[in-house]
């Protein structure tokens, strides 16, 4: 974290520079010294530091300044920075002044010029003052910070994206706190009176950005858009628990290795709250904790990752696959592993649309977990996923709703899971019930659901998570390689009908498993016909696609 700051104001140059002086003999080590040679300029400072984050401790202000008096800029600075302390800086005439002053503007001290020896006239008093600002004071988040309104699906993306590629960030609701609007008129301010579009990110350098795109986000924080060479052994698409581990076993094996993922690593297992099935970690772990080390361990191996990046098509160049991305560029791969998994289905209901980001939900959003505090929180699904949320929310929430158009939870979620649901007080369970609609003006306010007897009710609700079904992500792959009717990939022996290869098969033997229609791209995880939706066999197929990757290479 930046060191606070220690601000001095005065309009003599010399005096100035000697007051600097002073400060950083005897505080240089643990705070920051700054001057400024006139109130304005020391206002336009604080105002830019307030952008930045930045902590001010200490306002060392002289009296008599042209333009500004002392006591005129620390009656502004006040509004900026209220909890730094506050020294004047007065001669002998002037005492009167700062007397007043006291009242006026609250300062902690005056200091009568001049205070030769520092040690006797100055350090002591200010000791103490820096003191009780230390005692009293709360560390301000040193980070990226975003201003925006909990109902706007743009702050909400925004919020997701950071989350999720696990960028700490501090929320700031305009509509519950004072601070955001301020940080609003300063940034409008700074941009010469042009008020910046919503939501606001604030970086801790000063730089500020209205509505962003996530790529401009992640060239600010140092997130990858751009692969560094054209060719690779191994290109993965996705970087859900499949393509991590493709990737780690890729390029621990010497293979040249680029993952490229749209979105944030980890896949829909990254947004779990809590995975306790997954072997080896008896207490669990969460989603973000389980690609924070995948990405790492991939990494360590010399691994490439590329996000937010997307692959827009893919193309066969003799024993080459061509990507195309997102931004127009393209890269060549021997082998490409495809592990995009899969999205969750949207509601087709009346409302659900313009609500969506605006309360209404898909997907565990963790990003809008401590806004549901003491809520009524409704879940629609009956999968681990849906599970997972629940007990994760009713950390926070007043009461949790699952929604389950089945009979229970018993043939579709896990029974440990099941276990701590019946284990939780404030989370209970509707079978047979479904949302038929959602309502509200700017934000979700109700929904409607159709009960087993076929009765209709109208509940009010701030916050409806949705986990139903599972869209594969395989568009960008058009006719390239066979699909079933859904869109998952055809991969091994379910290629082979009647004892026959897929049509336009060009070698001399039956598709490796995990091997898709081309010879040379490979598929793994949740986005695999008939595959088993879990992150253990995700990543057991990952690393077993690389085993079948040499053995490619070893042939072509």
């Amino acid at each position: 974290m930046a060191k606070p700051i220690l601000l001095s104001v005065d309009d003599d140059p010399e005096v100035s520079r000697a007051v600097e002086r002073d400060l950083r003999r005897k505080f240089g080590g643990d705070y920051r010294v700054m001057r400024a040679e006139s109130g304005p300029a020391a206002l336009d400072a604080l105002e830019k530091l307030t952008l930045r984050g930045d902590q001010v401790a200490l306002l060392l202000v002289d009296q008599r300044m042209p333009v500004m008096t002392g006591v005129e800029f620390l009656e502004r600075a006040l509004k900026i920075y209220p909890k730094a302390k506050r020294v004047l800086l007065t001669a002998y005439a002037d005492t009167d002044a700062a007397i007043r002053a006291i009242n006026a503007v609250r300062i902690d001290y005056y200091l009568i010029k001049p205070w030769d020896p520092p040690e006797q006239n100055l350090y002591p008093f200010l000791t103490d003052l820096l003191e009780d600002w230390k005692g009293a004071n709360r560390p301000a988040f040193d980070g990226i910070r975003v201003v925006g309104h909990r109902w706007s699906p743009q702050s909400h993306a925004l919020r997701e994206f950071l989350g999720r590629n696990l960028i700490p960030y501090q929320w700031i609701d305009l509509d519950a706190s004072s601070e955001g609007a301020a940080l609003v008129d300063r940034a409008t301010q700074a941009a010469n009176g042009e008020r910046p579009k919503l939501p606001l990110v604030l970086f801790s350098d000063g730089v500020q950005l209205g509505d962003p795109e996530p790529s401009a986000v992640a060239e600010r924080v140092g997130l990858k858009t751009r692969a560094e060479r054209p060719f690779y052994d191994l290109a993965v698409v996705g970087a859900g628990p499949a393509g991590l581990a493709a990737a780690v076993y890729g390029a621990s094996e010497g293979l040249k290795t680029i993952i490229i993922e749209r979105e944030a690593p980890g896949g829909q297992a990254g947004t779990s709250s809590r995975i306790e099935n997954y072997l080896g970690f008896p207490a669990g772990l969460s989603g973000a904790d389980l690609t924070r080390r995948g990405v790492a361990q991939a990494r360590k191996f010399g691994a490439e990752l590329l996000n937010p990046q997307e692959v827009r098509k893919v193309r066969i160049d003799g024993l080459y696959r061509v990507l195309t991305l997102g931004d127009g560029s393209e890269i060549s791969a021997r082998v490409v592993v495809v592990a995009t998994g899969v999205s969750y289905r949207m509601l087709d209901i009346p409302g659900a649309e313009a609500l969506t980001g605006a309360g209404m939900y898909y997907g565990a959003s963790t990003a809008e977990a401590i806004n549901c505090r003491d809520e009524d929180v409704y879940i629609v699904g009956g999968g681990n996923s849906a599970g997972q949320a629940a007990v994760y929310f009713s950390q926070f929430a007043r009461q949790v709703t699952i929604l389950v158009r089945g009979a229970g939870l018993g043939s579709t979620m896990s029974q440990y899971l099941i276990d701590q649901i019946s284990a939780t007080p404030n989370v209970r369970v509707e079978p047979r019930t479904q949302v038929v609609s959602v309502a509200g003006n700017d934000h979700l306010e109700c929904i409607t659901v159709e009960c087993a007897d076929n009765q209709r009710q109208i509940r009010n609700t701030n916050s409806l998570f949705v986990f139903i079904g599972a869209a594969p992500r395989t568009d960008f792959l058009g006719d390239t390689v066979m699909r079933d009717k859904n869109g998952f990939i055809m991969t091994g022996a379910d290629l082979i009908v009647d004892g026959k290869r897929p049509a336009g098969w060009p070698l001399d033997r039956d598709p490796f498993l995990l091997e898709a229609s081309v010879p040379g791209i490979f598929c793994a995880g949740d986005v695999r016909h008939q595959s088993i939706k879990r992150v253990a066999s995700a990543v057991g197929e990952g690393s077993i696609a690389v085993q079948f990757t040499h053995q490619y290479l070893a042939q072509a």
